[in-house]
């Protein structure tokens, strides 16, 4: 899975150190496959083994947090997003982050925002106990594979912007993960379901 606030801080157990979570959208099982299709095409054709490792989600947010906390971010959580509607997901072509990214655009990244400014108040609660700040989605997306060379992105880029992408899939829970070191797999703590439409 892709996380990124590690670099910086201590994992393991522990008092002073924190575990990795990471709140995701993911999709329905015919889009992953589809996904799962073009991150092998983009392994096949670069040979950016990222690329294939990690599993198709959209993040909503990811934190550092010690592990005793994790039944209060759970409540919390769980108060916060079963309050928000279900949403219908548009992947629609690609685009990149220079120069490291290249991924699928979220036609619409409304609900996600929304999403995001709702758990806003985690933030407090987070800072409290001396972890730093939670980063929320400010520009939803779906990964194909990052941490890219920059000569491979830009090849990436000049390939993808002549390929073609659609898909949908409703959004009808978050998931949230945990690892407890930049070298565990993440593993699923729990999910949230969001309120029918």
């Amino acid at each position: 899975m892709e996380m990124g606030l590690a670099a910086n801080k201590t994992f393991g157990i522990g008092a002073n150190h924190f575990c990795e979570y990471l709140l995701v959208a993911q999709p329905d099982t015919d889009v992953y496959e589809k996904v799962m299709i073009e991150k092998k095409y983009f392994y096949e054709q670069y040979r950016e083994r990222l690329a294939i490792k990690t599993k198709p989600h959209i993040t909503v947010a990811n934190f550092l947090a010690k592990e005793e906390m994790e039944p209060t971010l759970i409540r919390w959580m769980h108060r916060i997003i079963s309050t928000q509607k279900s949403f219908k997901v548009t992947l629609c072509n690609y685009s990149g982050f220079p120069p490291h990214t290249v991924y699928l655009r979220v036609q619409e990244p409304e609900p996600f925002q929304q999403l995001a400014k709702e758990l806003k108040p985690l933030n407090e609660y987070i800072r409290s106990n001396d972890c730093p700040a939670i980063k929320l989605i400010s520009k939803p997306h779906l990964s194909i594979a990052r941490k890219l060379p920059e000569a491979i992105y830009e090849k990436a880029m000049m390939d993808y912007s002549q390929r073609c992408f659609l898909e949908y899939f409703d959004v009808n829970d978050l998931v949230l993960l945990r690892r407890q070191s930049m070298f565990d797999k993440c593993v699923e703590v729990n999910k949230f379901g969001l309120r029918p439409v």
